[in-house]
């Protein structure tokens, strides 16, 4: 928002495969009703939290917010941290085909480790990449392997592959202490804005496979069920968004085109961005 503040013409694009859900607000720490109001925002609230909504999907919505942003004349700033979206917008990366069929009847089968070593069989190197009790990545490495006879992992050079782009980069440097303290900071200020009450507003509906595994939510809605406490939940949430995290940092620093920015100089480039735009 810095930027944008900065610079008027700047427009935000949220590459947040959670933030495209309508009605998951608090948990997925969209922009205000002010700050959107203030600067224009793309990419969210795009689908109900019942649709399916692929990197496909995503990357032709962003396209479309692009051609009207360029029409405007307007500069795009790009934010925020879903790995494979950044490199499906910034990459032109595609997914692997879809099979229906074999992923409903992967889904049928409630082992997740013994799914995981099906697919080590199958595919050890894509094995080796996921932890084996991510059911939704081992599924899908299924899906793929089993669908097109090819590993999961064999589809995936292109990420290995950096190209130069007309991006500038940039990563913000954070201490892991500082981190996993704002995580907590963070799940405190959402509950106390009403997290729970807009998680119970969800848990009749039979949500998409990809917003039912959203941070926090998943386990919000387990404690409503009956199946934990809120203690419990809260814990869990905090535990997995913090390991989601060093996941992120992982994925990024892969990239070599990032430019990483410790936090205490942050100010700094951001006028520095400013004053070139």
């Amino acid at each position: 928002m810095e930027i944008a503040h900065h610079v008027k013409t700047v427009e935000l694009l949220s590459i947040d495969s959670m933030q495209v859900y309508r009605g998951m607000d608090i948990g997925t720490a969209k922009a205000s009703s002010q700050e959107q109001a203030e600067v224009r925002h793309h990419l969210i609230d795009l689908v109900d939290p019942h649709e399916t909504f692929t990197l496909v999907d995503f990357q032709e919505a962003h396209a479309s917010a692009r051609k009207g942003i360029d029409q405007r004349n307007g500069v795009p700033l790009l934010v925020g941290g879903t790995g494979l979206y950044v490199r499906g917008v910034v990459d032109g990366l595609t997914p692997p085909p879809r099979f229906p069929e074999i992923a409903e009847e992967l889904e049928a089968d409630p082992e997740t480790e013994l799914l995981h070593r099906r697919l080590a069989d199958l595919d050890p190197i894509g094995a080796s990449r996921m932890e084996n009790n991510n059911r939704r990545r081992i599924i899908r490495a299924l899906e793929v392997t089993l669908g097109t006879g090819r590993p999961f992992s064999s589809f995936g050079p292109g990420l290995n592959s950096y190209p130069q782009v007309p991006y500038r980069i940039l990563g913000i440097e954070i201490e892991r202490s500082e981190l996993d303290e704002r995580i907590e900071r963070r799940y405190r200020d959402q509950m106390e804005a009403g997290f729970l009450d807009e998680v119970r507003g969800l848990a009749e509906i039979e949500l998409s496979v990809t917003a039912s595994q959203a941070l926090g939510y998943k386990e919000l809605l387990a404690h409503i069920r009956g199946q934990t406490s809120l203690d419990e939940a809260l814990q869990l949430a905090i535990q997995r968004t913090k390991r989601f995290a060093r996941r992120q940092q992982r994925w990024f620093k892969r990239d070599p085109r990032v430019e990483w920015v410790p936090r205490s100089q942050l100010t700094s480039v951001i006028n520095e961005i400013s004053s070139q735009l």
